[in-house]
């Protein structure tokens, strides 16, 4: 019986350590109270799910805590990225009629219809839409992962807790989120192992480019 439970410490260390890890990596990058997040040129908020024009729970807290940072003139536009292929679930125009009604002017609102995941909200605001530095609007249990997305492709950002109820679904967020950041960091590390080789490789050509020549003027 020791040695069983031994094991499934052991089993659910492993299954939390990169969200721990990850955790520990966002400490000092997440606010909570408005007047405490640092200005940045725009807020990134992240879809949530949408239903024939209306944003869910979640992402109605995010678009009006984006629209809290915008009248605070903590950030000066809303960059709102999710799926918006299909018109019924529009996650971006459902993000975008929200945004308008708490009082966030149009030329003030970006929107990205291809956000179809964090990583890919994160990669085309860098590539697409030009972000350098940003605040990341959404909920505590998503925002560690966010955070860390958006460094690894080079976007200096903090982040700003969107959570204003309980939500329902929350101990289903709390495990997708476990599994998307063992994902996160398969893909960084796989990354990282690419990059390395390569720079091995390319420095072994040029080590035998040089011995060559060396050769070759004796």
């Amino acid at each position: 019986m020791r040695r069983m439970l031994g094991a499934l410490l052991v089993v659910a260390s492993l299954a939390l350590a990169p969200r721990l890890l990850t955790a520990l990596w966002a400490q000092g990058r997440v606010f909570s109270a408005r007047d405490h997040v640092p200005p940045r040129s725009v807020a990134i908020v992240f879809g949530a799910g949408a239903r024939n024009g209306y944003p869910s729970a979640v992402l109605y807290d995010r678009v009006s805590a984006a629209a809290e940072l915008y009248h605070d003139g903590r950030v000066g536009a809303l960059l709102l990225s999710g799926d918006g292929r299909f018109p019924t679930n529009d996650e971006p125009e459902a993000m975008r009629r929200l945004a308008l009604r708490l009082g966030v002017p149009a030329s003030a609102l970006q929107v990205d219809p291809l956000g179809l995941n964090t990583r890919e909200t994160c990669r085309r605001a860098r590539e697409h839409f030009g972000v350098n530095d940003a605040v990341l609007v959404t909920q505590a249990f998503h925002l560690d992962r966010a955070l860390f997305t958006c460094a690894a492709l080079g976007i200096d950002a903090v982040g700003y807790v969107a959570d204003r109820r309980v939500y329902r679904a929350m101990p289903w967020y709390q495990l997708r989120e476990v599994a998307a950041t063992w994902n996160l960091w398969w893909h960084l590390l796989r990354g990282w192992t690419r990059a390395a080789f390569a720079a091995h490789e390319e420095s072994s050509r040029h080590a035998a480019a040089n011995a060559s020549r060396s050769s070759a003027n004796k």
